[in-house]
């Protein structure tokens, strides 16, 4: 029988091999049926992954007093999109959401 971080390498290796899990137990001489519980187990006790972020950080700057100019959003990606200074901000919640 298989220590148990042996069918933890196995599963890591399963996934990264791009084999279907028989295909992965008849090149490894694993049975099937072994394999596919060792891998629920350890599909119910990895945690689950963390829930996206509901908030993303601003960084606010200062006003600056000439009203004409453009509403600059950065990403920290290095991404930039100038808005008019005119944008409604009901477009701009909604572009934000689709873009969160």
């Amino acid at each position: 029988m298989a220590a148990r971080t042996d069918w933890n390498h196995h599963i890591e290796a399963w996934q990264a091999s791009g084999l279907s899990q028989a295909a992965y137990c008849r090149l490894h001489g694993l049975a099937i049926s072994s394999f596919s519980a060792r891998l629920s187990a350890h599909r119910a006790s990895a945690p689950p992954p963390p829930p996206p972020p509901a908030l993303v950080p601003v960084k606010v700057e200062p006003a600056r007093p000439a009203a004409a100019d453009p509403l600059v959003l950065r990403t920290a990606s290095g991404h930039r999109l100038e808005l008019p200074p005119s944008c409604e901000p009901r477009w701009l919640a909604e572009l934000l959401r689709c873009l969160g």
